[in-house]
């Protein structure tokens, strides 16, 4: 990887993460369920990681409905038995209520300055709505990132190639100067691949969930990203 000199970042769970495990986690102990957050998040990431591995598309898409049938899965990893309905009722006005929903991890902008330092190119490739730009600039990291390239605002979502050609044509880069960081095997690494883009991934559970993987790189936090490609020069 040394001849990288463009990185390009998904969104969800790469760059921010959303309150979704916080917000379920209170709506069990309002509903009297003991069930540590910890507990909560690992529920959540397995189920996220299966979702991606079994049905690639749904999660995020808005012509699916798919939270209540996450829940059920996530239910049955913590052993808890809730009327699903409900449970999705009061999860979804937790989410209404938390402001803001997406959140920077906390080593976010640590390494994407410090990449900046290293004189690397930053971009944005991501399946997201209309409110990814001003989501990123409500965070202070838009002004990272160039170009932002959004499936809503180009009609193409990965996996496909076309978006990540758009994303590679507006940079004026080939497919192998750069490198593609997400948290989705499936759309994220596999898409990239088909532009000559490299891909890695970033799991804060490192392999849980993901055991079917092994020919990519894992990080468990975006700040170890520099270390990394520090550690691909010369190789």
């Amino acid at each position: 990887m040394a001849d990288t000199t463009f990185v390009f970042f998904d969104i969800g769970y790469t760059l921010l993460y959303s309150q979704g495990a916080v917000t379920y986690w209170q709506v069990l102990h309002d509903l009297g369920i003991e069930a540590s957050l910890q507990e909560v998040e690992l529920a959540f990431h397995l189920e996220d990681k299966r979702f991606m591995r079994e049905f690639p598309g749904v999660l995020g898409n808005p012509h699916f409905s798919p939270m209540p049938w996450f829940l059920g899965g996530a239910n049955y990893r913590l052993g808890v038995k809730v009327d699903l309905c409900d449970a999705a009722s009061r999860w979804r006005e937790r989410q209404r209520q938390a402001r803001p929903y997406w959140l920077p991890f906390p080593d976010t902008e640590g390494a994407l300055q410090e990449l900046r330092s290293r004189g690397l190119g930053l971009g944005v490739i991501s399946n997201w709505d209309p409110s990814a730009r001003g989501l990123l600039d409500s965070h202070g990291l838009a002004r990272f990132f160039d170009p932002i390239v959004i499936s809503s605002e180009v009609g193409a979502q990965k996996p496909a190639p076309e978006i990540f050609r758009i994303a590679l044509e507006k940079a004026g880069l080939r497919g192998e100067q750069c490198l593609y960081v997400g948290d989705n095997y499936y759309d994220d690494v596999l898409g990239c691949r088909k532009v000559g883009m490299q891909g890695l991934l970033v799991s804060r559970f490192g392999r849980l969930g993901i055991e079917e993987i092994s020919d990519c790189v894992i990080l468990s936090r975006l700040g170890e990203l520099p270390a990394y490609l520090d550690s691909r020069i010369g190789a």
